[in-house]
């Protein structure tokens, strides 16, 4: 009886794994012809191709079998047409897909400007940069006002090259050097980068100035224009990154083409520190333009801490100038402009263009 149930048993046993190996090789056999036929869809697809391909080739190609109607192969020069009209990129993206979003920016690591140049090798003499895989949506100018600051720039550079690459934008970066050691005029350098840029090239549609010791800390914070002049730095490490006042247009700051000449660009006649970025945010509200910024947490700087320049002091004129922006944009600006160009050089990562902007009016003496 026992031997009877042992082989009752072996005997379902058996059936079952013969069902397991029956159903095993069905589906094997599904997946088998799935993929078959998905290989077959493909090359049918391929081979469409490639025969469309052929039959226009071969009225093209010099060498090609002329078709059955007996027509002439064409010329050679419809091979280089159809090479010429290549499907154009794609236009980029609003968003980037390859930003990193909050960056860890420090300033204690050595740099040079080889390991720069070593970082960026796609980066053209000038510093100048175009996307390889899209249509950048704007060309843009990117301005620092300059004078003794190289080691700021290296870091400055380091940063930013890799930051504006992801961002795909299209750009060249401009240092605006001032000749000499009269007292610095930040403004006025930065009209200066304005028409020099264009001079260079003269498709730019968007300028950002920039000041050399401000790197931002998320690459979220798009380098581009916007419908509205554009505040970049709204949350900076030496303000505990809160705005310091609601009309603070300092740091970093960008207008389209169109918005720095409607407001006749920067005045000229801010000379020293302070002021001058007050001045430009009242030029934009009296020119019916509002400030746009990112968000607090995307629009973070670090600023490298230095001491103060020498010839870059308080501007004690600051407060009145301020008062009176409305009645002196209109003489003081791009339109009355008048500089000296020194020197224009082609560095790998940037332009560095010298130029000396003059000295300041003599005040008159007090009593």
């Amino acid at each position: 009886m026992t031997r009877l149930l042992l082989g009752v048993t072996l005997e379902r046993i058996c059936k079952a794994v013969l069902l397991l190996c029956l159903l095993h090789f069905v589906i094997i056999m599904i997946l088998y012809f799935d993929v078959y036929a998905q290989h077959l869809d493909f090359f049918s697809r391929f081979n469409g191709r490639n025969s469309s391909r052929a039959q226009s080739s071969n009225s093209s190609r010099p060498n090609g079998t002329a078709p059955s109607c007996g027509l002439a192969s064409a010329d050679p020069a419809s091979s280089a047409n159809r090479s010429g009209t290549e499907k154009p990129l794609p236009l980029c993206q609003e968003v980037p897909p390859g930003l990193v979003g909050r960056l860890l920016i420090e300033f204690n690591s050595p740099m040079s400007m080889e390991r720069v140049q070593r970082e960026n090798p796609d980066v053209q003499e000038g510093g100048k940069y175009v996307p390889p895989d899209c249509q950048p949506r704007q060309k843009v100018a990117i301005l620092i006002p300059f004078r003794h600051r190289e080691h700021h720039l290296r870091y400055w550079l380091h940063y930013m090259h890799p930051i504006l690459r992801r961002q795909k934008v299209a750009y060249g970066i401009y240092i605006i050097n001032q000749y000499g050691e009269d007292t610095f005029n930040r403004a006025k350098l930065l009209n200066v980068g304005f028409l020099e840029a264009l001079k260079d090239e003269d498709d730019y549609d968007c300028f950002i100035f920039s000041d050399v010791d401000l790197v931002p800390m998320d690459d979220r914070n798009l380098y581009r224009c916007y419908e509205q002049p554009r505040h970049f730095a709204s949350a900076m490490d030496k303000f505990s990154f809160r705005l310091p006042y609601a009309g603070y247009f300092g740091g970093v700051s960008g207008l389209s083409r169109s918005q720095f000449l409607k407001i006749n660009g920067f005045p000229n006649e801010y000379w020293g520190w302070g002021g001058e970025d007050d001045d430009i945010f009242n030029r934009i509200s009296l020119n019916g333009m509002k400030v746009s910024r990112p968000s607090g947490h995307i629009g973070r700087y670090r600023m490298i801490k230095h001491e103060r320049d020498k010839h870059n002091e308080p501007n004690p004129q600051r407060f009145t100038k301020i008062q009176n922006t409305k009645v002196t944009m209109k003489r003081d600006g791009i339109s009355s402009l008048q500089y000296q160009l020194v020197e224009v050089t082609r560095w790998p990562m940037y332009t560095n263009i010298t130029v000396d902007i003059g000295k300041p009016p003599s005040r008159p003496a007090r009593g």
